[in-house]
Order: structure tokens, then C-alpha cells, then sequence
């Protein structure tokens, strides 16, 4: 993070400064009291479960010397406690949790840099990543870390920038109306990419068109000097339904797209090749992670860097690079056994997308275990058969389902003629038949919603094999 001044943290949450010196600086953010330190700016941020300014004393004795909160009574009394007032600055504020956000958007006015912004319902991580190695080649660029893409972990992204940085690619999540236009509020984006509109969180978003205008929030600060970039589909993200005062650019597989997306080639765990058409000229592309979906992830990363002046070749050497985040289709190996992890979530087109990805790889079985997805509402019963009856329908040889909805996806594999397929409410009673389910030789695939911590059986395959 470029160096703040007391006085500039002031001015950018909005805040008072109760105590302390306003020439002081600080280099960091921190929002964990267990890792406050001397340097760093404490915000005393208020949630569902904690309210961090009970640890105000904790952090005045790691030699943090820079707090922001929201309740007087409590940084006064940690100051006594801890008799450091006289040293330290306290800004105060309404609300902690938007004077973070207050302030991210504030220090991106003090930087020179490009914003790129990745939402969608699946694929927005990856194509974070993607479009993060694509802009490398030619600018220094920053991105979100892991899933810091709500409104705590965005504005923590923007607020480690370096001062130096030319390009942030920010991922934006999202569950909710209005929480996409909050995060396209701060940021300001110069780029926007959409990925898809599919079926993640309509529990809460009612329908597919309410996704829609979720994702579309992206666009709300947009004017002629912007650029959208999305995957052409026929019912949402088509020119006639998403065209604005910002140029459209549109990348698919057919003929009305900017960018066109061709001869894809899947070699499984071991990536995929595609062309990419784009004003009459054509380049080939190798990407060495798996996955047929992640040709069009690329291709929104290549219109994105082509933008900012990257050329193909340069997008193409930056994709050759490309690993994505932990538990993302990330492809592990012991003892005779192979396994897809992708284990960070799930949704119906991503349970698809992960389907394709295991009937692609070599091995002696292919075994999907599939957990619930959530956040599907009534929807549910019928998306998990759906998934059951597409996992048959591609040649898995083994399904496993796991969870209460999960049950859904063994019948619908049953429905399909698949013969051999198990059922267990609860992941913990799947590991204790694991090793008379699980032969040297099979590829297996592992995924479910973030909240079945179906890593936990990666971790448990992994260390039965040691």
C-alpha cells in the first residue's frame, strides 16, 4: 500500500480524528486484531458474530498506533487500559465497515492505474486470474487474493495495491440486489466482464432475470469512456438486451460475436487449445489448465487486455502461463490415483463444466463425488436430478452423491441406466466406506458447495494413499 497520512485516512472514511497526530503515516490494513501490528491501520469493524472493538486493547499492545472506530466509549477505555493514548491516532466514524469502503474508493483516486472489474454466476475467478496473466505481460498488475470479493474483501484488495500499480483486476461477488452496485460504486471500473448468467444464489435473487439485473449493477457508473466485455448468450448477454452508453464487446461461437471462439480442443487434466477471431485475423491459444468453459473465460480475458493495448501474442504468452486459484479444478496425483479438486463452490453449470473436465481425463474409472449445491431454492430437487442424469448421460462410471439435496443427484444418475452410484447423507459417513469405493487407477472428481467442505475428502483421499 502507497504510504497514507493520518490526516488523508481522515479525509477518505469521512472521519474525526479523537486523538493523535495527523502528519503520522501508516502502511497497511488490518481488520484482525490477532495480526495488528505497528504500521498498520486497525479498523474496529462490526459484523453479524464479533464486534472487533473488544480487541481494541489487544491491538494497542502489538504497537498498532492508528485505529478507526465507531464506538468512543470503547477505544477510551482500551486507551487507558493500555496507556498508550498519548501515541496513538483514533479516527472516528459512523460505520467502520463503510469507512473501509470510503476510503479504498479514496486511495484508488491516488493511484494511476486501469480497473477491471470480473463478476458473473461461475467462471468469474478464473477469469480474474486469466485476464490477471494476460495484462502481466505488459503492465504491473494486482488482483484479489483467494475470495476476497464482497465488500470487506474488495476494499482490502484495493487498499494493497502498490503505488506503482498500472492494472487491478477485481473480482466481484455477489448474492444479493444492490451488492455488485455497491462494489462498482468504490471502484469506478474503466472495464467490466461478465461471464455468464446462470443459476447460483436465485434462492435469493428469486430468478434467472433477477441475476440478470444483479450482474448488470456493474454497468450503473458506466458513460462512453467504458468498455463491457461479455460471453454472448441468447437470452441475457446479447447486444440487444445489455447495449449501453459504454461500448459493448461480445465474445462467443458464433458469427454476431467481436470475438470468435473456435476449434477447442480439451486434453483434460492437461488443458485446451482454441482460435480466437477477431477483425479478420485469426490466433491459436494453449491453456494449461483444464476445462472446455475456460476457452471462453480466455477469451474474455484476451478482449480485455486487447483494450489496453496487449496484442494476441502477448495475451497468448500470458495464458501459457495461467494457474488458477486452489481448488479451482485443480488437478492432484498419488499412488495410481488422480483427483480433480474442485471443491470452492458449485453451481448446476459449474457441476457441468467439472463433468466434462473428468470424462476428458485418463484413467482406469472415472468417479464423480458430487455434494448439495446451494442457493438454488425451488429449484433445488430438480437441478440436482438434472446434474445426476448429466453425469450418466457423459459415461461417469461411479457417482457418489453427498448431502440432503445430493440424494436428487444418485436418482437422477439412477434414472439415467447409471448402475453404480452411492448415497450418504453426510461426507463422514462416505469416508468410512471410501476405501471400498476407491481403486488405484480412477480419476476422480470432487466438488459441491463451498459449505460442504468437500475438501475435507480431497484431504482424506490424499492421505490415505501416503
Amino acid at each position: 500500500m502507497k504510504k497514507l497520512t493520518v490526516n488523508q485516512i481522515k479525509e477518505g472514511t469521512g472521519g474525526r480524528l479523537l486523538n493523535g497526530n495527523a502528519f503520522d503515516t501508516a502502511e497497511n490494513i488490518c481488520t484482525d486484531s490477532r495480526i495488528a501490528q505497528a504500521g498498520d491501520v486497525f479498523f474496529a469493524l462490526i459484523g453479524e458474530l464479533h464486534d472487533a472493538h473488544q480487541y481494541l486493547p489487544q491491538v494497542l499492545e502489538s504497537g498498532c498506533r492508528c485505529v478507526v472506530i465507531s464506538d468512543e466509549n470503547a477505544w477510551k477505555q482500551a486507551a487507558e487500559q493500555s496507556g498508550e493514548a498519548g501515541n496513538v491516532s483514533a479516527i472516528l466514524v459512523e460505520d467502520t465497515t463503510r469507512a473501509l469502503q470510503e476510503l479504498a474508493a479514496f486511495y484508488l483516486g491516488l493511484l494511476n492505474l486501469k480497473k477491471i472489474a470480473v463478476t458473473g454466476s461461475t467462471g468469474k475467478t478464473s477469469t480474474r486470474d486469466l485476464t490477471a496473466y494476460v495484462c502481466r505481460e505488459k503492465y504491473k498488475t494486482q488482483k484479489n487474493t483467494g475470495n476476497l470479493n464482497n465488500h470487506i474483501g474488495v476494499p482490502l484488495t484495493i487498499l494493497s495495491f502498490e503505488e506503482d500499480t498500472q492494472v487491478g483486476v477485481l473480482e466481484m461477488g455477489m448474492d444479493k440486489p444492490g451488492e455488485i452496485d455497491l462494489l462498482a460504486r468504490i471502484v469506478k471500473p474503466d472495464i467490466g466482464i461478465i461471464t455468464n448468467i446462470g443459476l447460483a444464489h436465485i434462492e435469493n435473487l428469486g430468478s434467472q432475470e433477477g441475476i440478470f439485473q444483479a450482474k448488470m449493477e456493474l454497468t450503473g457508473y458506466f458513460d462512453e469512456t467504458n468498455v463491457l466485455i461479455a460471453a454472448r448468450d441468447e437470452e441475457f448477454l446479447n447486444r440487444e438486451r445489455i447495449q449501453g452508453p459504454y461500448r459493448l464487446v461480445l465474445a462467443g461461437t458464433d458469427g454476431k460475436s467481436d470475438f470468435i471462439i473456435s476449434h477447442i480442443e480439451d486434453f483434460g487434466a492437461d488443458g485446451i487449445q482454441f482460435c480466437l477471431e477477431h477483425l479478420g485475423e485469426m490466433h491459436r491459444f494453449r491453456l494449461p489448465i483444464p476445462g472446455r468453459h475456460n476457452a471462453f473465460n480466455a477469451a474474455l480475458a484476451v478482449a480485455a487486455g486487447l483494450e489496453l493495448g496487449i496484442t494476441m501474442e502477448e495475451a497468448a504468452r500470458g495464458l501459457a502461463k495461467a494457474q488458477l486459484t486452489d481448488k479451482r479444478l485443480t488437478v492432484r496425483g498419488k499412488n495410481g490415483i488422480k483427483i480433480i479438486d474442485d471443491t470452492y463452490n458449485a453451481s448446476p453449470d459449474s457441476m457441468r463444466a467439472a463433468i466434462d473436465v473428468l470424462m476428458k481425463t485418463r484413467g482406469i474409472r472415472n468417479i464423480a463425488v458430487l455434494g448439495d449445491m446451494f442457493e438454488l431454492g425451488e429449484t433445488s430437487l430438480t437441478q440436482h436430478e438434472l446434474i445426476g442424469r448429466y453425469a450418466a448421460q457423459q459415461g461417469v462410471q461411479l457417482l457418489v452423491a453427498i448431502g440432503r439435496d445430493a440424494e436428487q443427484i444418485a436418482r437422477g444418475a439412477e434414472k439415467e441406466g447409471l448402475e453404480k452410484s452411492f448415497y450418504f447423507e453426510r461426507k463422514e459417513e462416505f469416508l468410512e466406506h471410501m476405501d471400498s469405493i476407491i481403486e488405484r487407477g480412477d480419476v476422480i472428481l470432487v466438488k459441491g458447495s463451498r459449505g460442504m467442505e468437500m475438501e475435507k475428502i480431497v484431504k482424506k483421499i490424499m492421505e490415505q494413499q501416503e
